[in-house]
């Protein structure tokens, strides 16, 4: 899709939901730090079971550092990889302690030198807490980048460069929860309710399913 076309496409799936939210529990940027890394090869809906305990028994770095990888370990059992998402909320607790005073820092550089903490968990904490328009790429909107023709890319970084690239900068912070609600509730892996899409008309997806 070229730039007119990408912008007419995210303005059609945004019209049935104008202010478009993160489905992870959370209540600081701390809370919402911990919840995307546990969230990596798991739904938010696994997270959001576990989350709620761990958070009241440790609600702050110091104490989630104070837990350490077996105390975090004890809440998280429910979700896959836990053994190193404990491990490595610990250590990211322990390292915003001893290098940030606590405090989530909202520097890219910063966020990506934690333990456990890629691109993407970086630019949904970005996004989400701090306001800054970036675009986190997830299996979903990978998938739906190449599927609709949105932006094609072979790799997560190509994808969300091409998101960047084509959808309108007032568009672009909310995008990127747009574009994660289309493609796990709609654009879905294995059988896209195309019938269900407000942008069917502007997708470039050859295999389009009808309505059962």
């Amino acid at each position: 899709m070229n730039r007119e076309q990408a912008a007419a496409f995210i303005a059609a799936i945004a019209q049935h939901n104008p202010t478009p939210e993160t489905e992870l529990l959370y209540t600081d940027p701390f809370s919402l730090l911990v919840a995307v890394v546990m969230s990596a090869q798991t739904t938010d809906a696994a997270v959001n079971k576990v989350t709620p305990a761990l958070f009241a028994a440790a609600p702050t770095p110091a104490a989630m550092a104070a837990l350490g990888a077996e105390g975090v370990g004890q809440h998280i059992r429910r979700i896959g990889l836990w053994q190193a998402k404990a491990k490595n909320v610990a250590a990211l607790s322990q390292k915003l302690v001893d290098e940030h005073g606590g405090e989530v820092p909202q520097d890219r550089a910063a966020l990506e030198a934690l333990p456990g903490v890629g691109r993407k968990t970086a630019n949904v904490v970005l996004n989400v807490v701090f306001g800054q328009a970036t675009m986190a790429v997830d299996t979903h909107i990978f998938r739906l980048g190449n599927r609709t023709g949105l932006a094609p890319g072979r790799t997560t970084r190509a994808v969300e460069d091409g998101l960047v690239k084509r959808c309108p900068p007032a568009l672009l912070r909310d995008a990127h929860h747009w574009l994660i609600l289309h493609g796990r509730y709609i654009c879905k892996a294995r059988r896209p309710e195309c019938w269900r899409c407000q942008a069917a008309a502007l997708c470039n997806y050859k295999d389009k399913v009808a309505a059962p």
